[in-house]
């Protein structure tokens, strides 16, 4: 055992002895392989960097070349801005854009007065040829529908329509786009366009005309030939227009509510909505013990849906009158004796109109320009239709019967659409103080 031992350790020394030997070769050769990993870890550094700066150079140079070559973006405009289109179209030159600028607001006037439209306009910069500027202006009549009303390049100017003889630029100096509108209509209330082009860019403004709230008018109810409930919202709108009256809004006719307007079928109005009137409850008409008031079926399908109208007129350019005459008339001969006259055959709002204003009061049925018949009463008395004024209606006869006279409207002299006059009106009526309107 001993022997073993002694063995085991001199085997275990002579091994020891053995590789403490190659220790140092193995440790120079360990160095050798240490040193080259080294010098290869350091190349490889470098080579990484090298690419990375490869890489962020071309990052550079394409970044350059977006900003460089890419189109100029729009931002989203801001929230002073909905509802306003601006078109702004870039070009190659060192021409800029154009601005338009319009009155904020409403501008309001009354019936056959004079206004101005206001609109404004610059360039940047400022070096534009006159000349090569045109100005337009658009009646917005409907959701993406427009009426031309006036347009001008250079010193050449048109109108249109109902507007010619009537809109003319108020050319207050460089950079005016406003115009000037003679002889306001009921039909001239709206929104308009004013839009302003130099070659390729253009930019518009929108402008509201209303009519004066203090603006004297009235509100009748219409129908047409064909009955109640037959008119859909435009045709109703239409229906209003030929009569020389617009579709009321809802703050008319709840004036005219207060005034004692009392009618029992419901109509369209300017903003959409169905309403009707009611002075004097009653059954026949939401019940006797509901509260009086403007009864109001809300907004309506204006295509689908047909109710009648209530329509809204103010002063009249010119004078209602009854044409006297020796035997009744047919509706043929009515318009013949209106145009004989230097007049023509009234309509139902200028009969209305004549009521509240001229104060017209005749007991005599006479036809009017829609084939109506129907007669004002300024004061109520026995057999002239009841005990409230107001214009009566007798509804839509036979145009062949000759039954009545005639109602004829003259315009004033001064209008331009005037006709000329001839004799005097012949009739006189007595008014007192005690009347009163709805």
């Amino acid at each position: 055992m001993r022997v073993l031992g002694d063995w085991s350790c001199w085997s275990c020394w002579s091994c020891s002895t053995r590789t403490g030997e190659e220790e140092e070769e193995e440790r120079r050769t360990e160095l050798h392989h240490s040193d080259s990993l080294s010098d290869n870890f350091t190349a490889l550094q470098a080579s990484f960097a090298g690419t990375m700066l490869h890489v962020k150079l071309w990052w550079l140079a394409s970044l350059s070349a977006m900003l460089l070559f890419s189109p100029p973006t729009t931002p989203y405009p801001a929230a002073s801005d909905k509802g306003r289109r601006k078109v702004v179209h870039v070009l190659e030159d060192d021409t800029g854009a154009v601005i338009v600028q319009t009155a904020p607001g409403k501008v309001v006037t009354h019936r056959g007065g004079t206004i101005t439209l206001p609109c404004r306009f610059r360039h940047e910069p400022e070096n534009v040829d006159p000349a090569r500027i045109r100005i337009k202006w658009t009646k917005v009549t409907d959701a993406f529908q427009f009426e031309d009303v006036f347009v001008a390049l250079g010193r050449q100017q048109r109108a249109f329509g109902p507007y010619r003889g009537r809109v003319a630029l108020e050319q207050a100096g460089p950079g005016d786009a406003s115009v000037i509108i003679h002889n306001i209509t009921l039909q001239d209330y709206g929104r308009y366009e004013c839009e302003v082009t130099n070659d390729m860019e253009d930019d518009t403004g929108f402008v509201s005309l209303d009519l004066e709230v203090k603006s004297p008018g009235v509100v009748f109810p219409y129908y047409p030939r064909l009955g109640r409930y037959k008119l859909n919202y435009h045709e109703a709108e239409e229906a209003c227009k030929q009569q020389d009256a617009i579709l009321a809004s809802h703050s008319q006719l709840h004036k005219a509510w207060l005034e004692g307007l009392d009618w029992c079928n419901a109509g369209w109005l300017e903003d959409g909505s169905v309403q009707y009137p009611i002075a004097h409850p009653r059954d026949q008409c939401g019940r006797k013990d509901t509260p009086a008031g403007v009864r109001n079926y809300g907004y309506r399908h204006k295509e689908d849906e047909r109710y009648d109208a209530f329509c809204f007129t103010s002063k009249l350019n010119g004078q209602v009158y009854f044409l006297k005459r020796f035997k009744k008339v047919n509706y043929p001969e009515a318009l013949k004796a209106c145009q004989r006259d230097g007049s023509a055959v009234a309509k139902v709002g200028q009969l209305y109109a004549a009521w509240k204003f001229q104060l017209l009061d005749r007991c005599e049925a006479g036809w009017v320009e829609d084939g109506s018949v129907r007669y004002p009463i300024v004061n109520p008395r026995a057999r002239c239709g009841g005990s409230e004024p107001g214009v009566r209606n007798l509804g839509f006869p036979d145009k062949k019967f000759r039954l009545y006279g005639v109602y004829c409207f003259r315009k004033n002299s001064n209008s331009p659409e005037a006709q000329t006059t001839q004799a005097s009106i012949g009739t006189t009526t007595k008014f007192t103080n005690s009347t009163r309107s709805i």
